[in-house]
C-alpha cells in the first residue's frame, strides 16, 4: 500500500504545538541557574525599605519647621529620596564587581580616603565645632569620614588576609601593619574631632582583628594596650572639656541641663511620650517644637520613638539587627579570608554605630553624633551605608564553595 504524501497546503503541527515555551528574560534571571538567584534580596529590600523609612521621618521630623519658616516644606525629603536612590544605584553598581577585584583596589581607595580626611581638615566646614564637610558646587557636601569607614574595612580585611599563612591565622607582624594603616583614618578623624566616627572606627579594627583568628593570647594584650590608651588619653587631656562632657553627660544628664543633658534628657521625654503605638506622623509634639536638636541626623530615632511609637521603634531595631545578621551570614559564605573579613567589619560596623545611636537616645550610651544606618539624614552616610551593602553582595554572589551554585545559597 502507498502512503501518500500530505497535500502541499498542509503546513505540519501547529507553530509552538510541541515547542518548548520560551521564558521571559525575568524568568530567565530568577531561574534555579539565574543570575538573580545569587543576590540576596532580603538583604536589599530591608535595606531599601529602611531608606524609604528613613525618608519618611526626615520629613517627618523637618515639614513642621520648614512649613513655619514659609519655605518648601518637602526640602529635606525630596533630598533624602534623591540620596536613597542614588545610593541604590551605587549598591547595585558595587555588587556587579567581583570582591577580588575591589581586592586589588584596596591600597588605592585606602590612599583617597586618607586625602579625603586631609582635605576636610585643611579645607573643609565647620558646623557645631566639627570640620567634617567638604562643600561642593550646587550647595551639596561631602562628609570623609562616612567613606573612612569603608576604606577602613578594606585596607584592615587586605592587611589581614595577604598572605596564605599554613595556619589560617595571620601573625602579630600583619596585625601590626593592620593597626598602623588603620591609625591614620581614626586620628585624622579624631582631628574633625568626631568622636562617634572614631569609636566605630577603632571597634570595627578591634573586631576583624578578633575574627581573623589570631590567638587568644595577642587578642588579651591588644585590649590591654586599648585600655591604657584610653586612660592614658583622658589624663593627658588630649579630649576638648565638651567632648569629655559628652561621654559622662549620659550619666546624669539633670547635672548639666544648660548643655548636653539637656538634649539626652528631651531625646529621652520624646521617645517616652509615643507610649506603644506613637502620636502618628507629623503629630509629635517635641518634633514639631523643636525641643530635641538635629532630630533629622543624630536624632532620628527620637522621632520614630514619638511617632511610631514602641512598635515602630521595635520594627526599626529588628530591620537594622535583620542587616547585621545577613552580614554574619555572608561572611560564613566567603570564599576566602578577604571576604570573612569585609562581611565581618561590616556586620560589626552596622551592629555598633545603631547600639551607639539608639543607646545614647534612650539614655543608655553617650551622645557622640552619629547617624542611625540608612535612617538619618545625610548623602554621605546612606552612600557608604549602601556601598557596604553592595559589598556584601559582592561577597555572596561570588561564593561557590564545594561549587555550589549560585540558587542554592
Amino acid at each position: 500500500m502507498t502512503v501518500g504524501l500530505p497535500s502541499r497546503g498542509w503546513a505540519g503541527p501547529r507553530a509552538g504545538t510541541f515547542a518548548p515555551r520560551r521564558r521571559s528574560a525575568l524568568g530567565r534571571a530568577f531561574a534555579k541557574d539565574g543570575i538573580a538567584r545569587s543576590w540576596d534580596w532580603p538583604l536589599i529590600v530591608v535595606a531599601t525599605g529602611l531608606s524609604v523609612l528613613g525618608a519618611i521621618l526626615v520629613w517627618a521630623a523637618t515639614e513642621p519647621t520648614l512649613r513655619a519658616a514659609g519655605v518648601n516644606p518637602h526640602y529635606y525629603l525630596e533630598k533624602a529620596a534623591l540620596w536613597a536612590f542614588l545610593g541604590l544605584i551605587l549598591m547595585f553598581v558595587t555588587a556587579s564587581i567581583d570582591y577580588r577585584r575591589i581586592r586589588r583596589w584596596t591600597p588605592w581607595l585606602y590612599g583617597v580616603s586618607v586625602l579625603l580626611l586631609l582635605a576636610v581638615l585643611a579645607h573643609g566646614q565647620s558646623v557645631n565645632g566639627a570640620k567634617a564637610w567638604i562643600a561642593l558646587p550646587g550647595g551639596f557636601q561631602v562628609e570623609p569620614s562616612e567613606f573612612a569607614k569603608l576604606g577602613l574595612v578594606l585596607s584592615v580585611a587586605w592587611l589581614l588576609s595577604r598572605r596564605q599563612l599554613p595556619g589560617g591565622r595571620p601573625q602579630l607582624k600583619d596585625v601590626a601593619l593592620a593597626v598602623l594603616a588603620a591609625a591614620p583614618l581614626i586620628l585624622l578623624v579624631e582631628r574633625e574631632p568626631a568622636l562617634g566616627v572614631m569609636f566605630v572606627l577603632a571597634v570595627t579594627l578591634a573586631g576583624m582583628i578578633v575574627v581573623s583568628g589570631i590567638r587568644l593570647f595577642w587578642v588579651l594584650g591588644l585590649a590591654a594596650a586599648v585600655a591604657g590608651g584610653v586612660y592614658a588619653v583622658a589624663k593627658s587631656h588630649l579630649l576638648k572639656g565638651y567632648q569629655l562632657t559628652r561621654l559622662t553627660s549620659f550619666l546624669h544628664p539633670q547635672q548639666d541641663l544648660a548643655g548636653v543633658g539637656y538634649n539626652a534628657l528631651q531625646a529621652k521625654i520624646a521617645v517616652a511620650s509615643g507610649g506603644l503605638h506613637g502620636q502618628g506622623l507629623f503629630h509629635g509634639t517635641f518634633t514639631a517644637g523643636n525641643f530635641v536638636p538635629s532630630v533629622q541626623t543624630d536624632f532620628i530615632f527620637t522621632v520614630a520613638g514619638e511617632e511610631l511609637g514602641f512598635v515602630g521603634c521595635a520594627v526599626i531595631v529588628a530591620a537594622l539587627s535583620f542587616v547585621v545578621f545577613r552580614a554574619i551570614r555572608a561572611a560564613q559564605l566567603a570564599d576566602d579570608m578577604f571576604g570573612l573579613l569585609v562581611a565581618s567589619g561590616i556586620a560589626i560596623w552596622f551592629g555598633f554605630q545603631t547600639f551607639v545611636n539608639v543607646g545614647m537616645t534612650i539614655g543608655i550610651m553617650p551622645i557622640t553624633g552619629l547617624p542611625l544606618p540608612f535612617i538619618s539624614y545625610g548623602g554621605s552616610a546612606i552612600f557608604a551605608d549602601m556601598i557596604a551593602v553592595g559589598l556584601l553582595q559582592s561577597v555572596r554572589r561570588h561564593h561557590s564553595l564545594f561549587g555550589e551554585r549560585p540558587g542554592k545559597r
